[in-house]
């Protein structure tokens, strides 16, 4: 074979060495930039991933934090309803009390109580002891006529009442201090006929003699003293009627 032909047949074989070379390079830079943009790819998806992650994460501290604020105003609003209601419920009880004792204080004005008048007791209802006690006031402030009214009603609205004897001695007083003599002796000798018993009965017998002598009718006070002292000889009334007696002759 001529030299030229081998010459030619190397440059050729060279040439097609080197192009098989370069196509082999040529396809490891193709992988080599294929891993590249792999590995970018997944770099990049791991941030989208934390991204998206982190937005997750942050979202729910969010609907926590929201959770957190309403569970607070609920409470809030709880405690504003219970201090609310524990506030009607003791005002409720506070009205209670006073609905009770308005009612107490209204039952006592209607309920009867036990006195104890010139050395008897006895029950008067509410309105009967004020009466009594209203005219009672008047005569000791000298208001004699309005005492007599007074009493004078007072024995009309409660004809049982056991002030009844202790009132007519209190209304012949008024009825004596006003020179209403007649009147006063018809209240003393009530008083000495439906109970000649009574504390002051030995005084409405002094009484009635007085007034006896008032209107000038010395015989019959005589007759009146007399008869005090044998009833009711140890009475304050008879050591009286004995000094009126002895004045008289």
């Amino acid at each position: 074979m001529p030299i030229r032909r081998w010459k030619s047949l190397f440059v050729c074989g060279a040439c097609l060495l080197t192009a098989g070379l370069g196509h082999a390079a040529f396809f490891e830079d193709d992988e080599a930039r294929q891993a590249i943009r792999d590995l970018r790819q997944r770099v990049e998806k791991v941030r989208i991933d934390q991204s998206s992650s982190q937005d997750e994460h942050g979202r729910g501290l969010l609907e926590l934090q929201r959770q957190m604020e309403l569970l607070r105003s609920d409470m809030a609003a709880m405690r504003g309803v219970n201090e609310k209601m524990t506030k009607e419920l003791a005002d409720l009880q506070q009205r209670h009390r006073d609905d009770l004792q308005s009612l107490s204080e209204r039952l006592v004005n209607f309920e009867p109580s036990k006195v104890t008048v010139d050395g008897v007791e006895f029950s008067v209802g509410p309105a009967e002891k004020r009466d009594y006690e209203a005219a009672l006031a008047v005569f000791r402030k000298g208001d004699f006529q309005l005492a007599q009214t007074l009493f004078t009603g007072f024995l009309s609205r409660y004809p049982a009442t056991g002030y009844a004897q202790t009132a007519r001695f209190w209304l012949g007083n008024a009825q004596y201090a006003t020179r209403a003599y007649k009147e006063s002796m018809v209240s003393f000798r009530t008083l000495i006929a439906k109970n000649p018993e009574h504390l002051r009965a030995p005084e409405a017998v002094l009484s009635v003699a007085n007034c006896q002598l008032e209107l000038k009718d010395t015989k019959g006070a005589r007759s009146t003293l007399t008869d005090l002292i044998k009833a009711y000889p140890q009475s304050e009334a008879a050591i009286a009627a004995r000094e009126r007696l002895a004045s008289l002759k």
